[in-house]
C-alpha cells in the first residue's frame, strides 16, 4: 500500500504525467460528448422497440458506448477503423513485400501500413453508416429524409468515425494507453450505471439466481483474466563471454519472457468486428426489393443470429485471431537473429534456425492455451445465456474481458512512466 501510495504521489507531481493522464481524461470526455449527440429526425419510441427485439444491435450498442441507443453521430464507434486494420494485417500475412517492409523498415513501415489502415477506414465507414442510416430508416427510427439530406447524414456519421480514429490515436501519441481500446472501454464503461439501474429495477426474487450466476461468471472472468494475462514462459538465454583487450563481457544469464497471452484483448476486438460486419449487411438487405435478396438475407441473420451458431463462430474466430495477431507480433526468426548479433543463446539450442524453430515451438504451444482461454471465456456468457435466457449477462461477460484486459494494460503504462521518473 505504501508503494502504491508514492507512485501516485510521483503521479501526480510529475507534470509531464498529469499532462498525459489530463490529455487522456479529456479525450474521452469528448467522445462522451460527441456520444450524445444525435443524428436528426428519430422515432425514441420506434428505436427502443427495435433494440428490445434485435440482440445484434443491443451488443453494438455496448461497443459503440450507447452510440446506437442515441443514433449519435459517433454511432459507429472506432469498428470501421478496426475492420481496415485486420484487413491490412491480413495483406501483410499474404504478400511478402508487405510483410518484408513492416520488418525491414522497422518503425517507418509499421506507419506506412497504419496510413493505409487509415485510408481503408474512410470507405469501410461510408459502407456502414450507409447501411446503418437505411436500415432505421426502414424501420421507421429515422424520418423519411430528401437524397441530399440522406447523403449529408452519411457524411457526418462517416466523419464522426474518421474523428474518433484520430482521437485515439491522439491519446496514444499523447495521452497514455493504446487509444481505441480506452475509447472500447469508456464506451462500456458509459453504459454501466444504466445497466446496474435496469438490474436494480426490475429485480424479483425468482431471478435471484440468474443475479448470482452473473455474479460468479464476472468474479471468474475477471480473476483467470489477471492470471492469464501476467502468466508467462521464461526461456533462459546466456551470454557468451567476449574478450575485449584486459576485459571479459558477458557470461551473464538472463531470460526472455514469452507471455502466454501475448495479443491481449485484440483477438475479442477482431472477432466482434468481423461477426458483426455480415450481420450490419444482412440487415441492411433483408428489407430488399428483390424477394429472393431479401430471403437470403434473412436467412443469413437468422443464422448469425441464433445464440449457438453466433457462440461457435465467435470462439473460432477468437481462437484464429489469437495465433494470427501473435505471427504478426512475434517473429522467431528474427528473434533469433537478434540474439545471435548479441552473443545470446539458447543453453542446449543452436544458434540460428534451431533456435528459431524452438521459439517457435513454445510460442505454438502456449498460444493453445492462451487462444483456448479467450475462446471459452468469450463464449461462457453466449452459453450462459442460452440456458437462462438472459442477455444481459452476455454482454457482460465479454464486457468484462475487455474492460479488465485495458485496465491492466493501462496500469502497465503508467507503472513504466513513473519507474522512469524514479530513475
Amino acid at each position: 500500500m505504501q508503494k502504491f501510495l508514492e507512485k501516485m504521489t510521483i503521479v501526480f507531481r510529475d507534470e509531464t504525467l498529469r499532462k498525459r493522464i489530463g490529455f487522456t481524461v479529456g479525450a474521452l470526455v469528448v467522445f462522451r460528448l460527441l456520444a450524445a449527440i444525435p443524428v436528426p429526425g428519430i422515432d425514441a419510441t420506434s428505436l427502443s422497440k427495435l433494440l428490445a427485439g434485435n440482440q445484434f444491435l443491443g451488443l453494438l450498442d455496448i461497443f459503440s458506448g450507447g452510440g446506437i441507443s442515441k443514433l449519435s453521430i459517433v454511432m459507429l464507434g472506432v469498428g470501421p477503423y478496426i475492420t481496415a486494420s485486420i484487413i491490412i494485417q491480413l495483406l501483410t500475412m499474404m504478400f511478402p513485400s508487405m510483410k518484408a517492409m513492416m520488418q525491414e523498415e522497422g518503425e517507418a513501415g509499421r506507419q506506412k501500413l497504419s496510413q493505409y489502415s487509415r485510408y481503408a477506414s474512410v470507405p469501410l465507414a461510408a459502407l456502414q453508416a450507409f447501411a446503418f442510416i437505411t436500415l432505421f430508416q426502414s424501420q421507421n427510427v429515422i424520418s423519411h429524409m430528401s437524397p441530399a439530406a440522406f447523403a449529408v447524414n452519411i457524411i457526418v456519421v462517416t466523419a464522426g468515425s474518421l474523428l474518433l480514429m484520430w482521437i485515439g490515436e491522439l491519446i496514444s501519441e499523447f495521452g497514455i494507453g493504446n487509444g481505441v481500446s480506452l475509447l472500447i472501454f469508456a464506451g462500456i464503461v458509459a453504459v454501466l450505471p444504466q445497466r446496474i439501474f435496469q438490474f436494480v429495477a426490475g429485480f424479483t426474487a425468482a431471478d435471484l439466481p440468474i443475479y448470482l450466476l452473473a455474479l460468479v461468471i464476472g468474479l471468474v472472468v475477471i480473476v483467470a483474466v489477471v492470471v492469464v494475462t501476467e502468466a508467462e514462459r521464461s526461456v533462459p538465454v546466456t551470454y557468451a563471454k567476449q574478450v575485449r583487450g584486459n576485459k571479459v563481457y558477458g557470461g551473464v544469464s538472463t531470460y526472455l519472457p514469452l507471455r502466454l497471452n501475448q495479443a491481449g484483448v485484440i483477438p475479442i476486438i477482431f472477432a466482434l468486428s468481423i461477426l458483426l460486419f455480415p450481420q450490419i449487411i444482412a440487415n441492411f438487405f433483408s428489407h430488399s426489393a428483390n424477394l429472393g435478396i431479401a430471403d437470403f438475407a434473412t436467412s443469413v441473420s437468422d443464422f448469425l443470429a441464433n445464440p449457438w451458431w453466433h457462440a461457435i463462430l465467435y470462439f473460432f474466430l477468437v481462437f484464429i485471431f489469437t495465433y494470427f495477431y501473435t505471427a504478426v507480433t512475434f517473429d522467431p526468426k528474427q528473434i533469433s537473429e537478434n540474439l545471435q548479433k548479441g552473443g545470446a543463446f539458447i543453453p542446449g539450442v543452436r544458434p540460428g534456425e534451431s533456435t528459431m524453430e524452438y521459439l517457435g515451438k513454445i510460442v505454438t504451444r502456449i498460444t493453445l492455451v492462451g487462444a483456448l482461454f479467450l475462446g471459452i471465456i468469450a463464449v461462457l456468457p453466449l452459453a450462459t445465456q442460452g440456458f437462462t435466457g438472459n442477455q444481459s449477462i452476455a454482454i457482460g461477460g465479454t464486457a468484462l474481458l475487455i474492460v479488465v484486459s485495458v485496465v491492466l494494460d493501462l496500469l502497465k503504462k503508467v507503472d513504466a512512466q513513473v519507474s522512469m521518473r524514479e530513475y
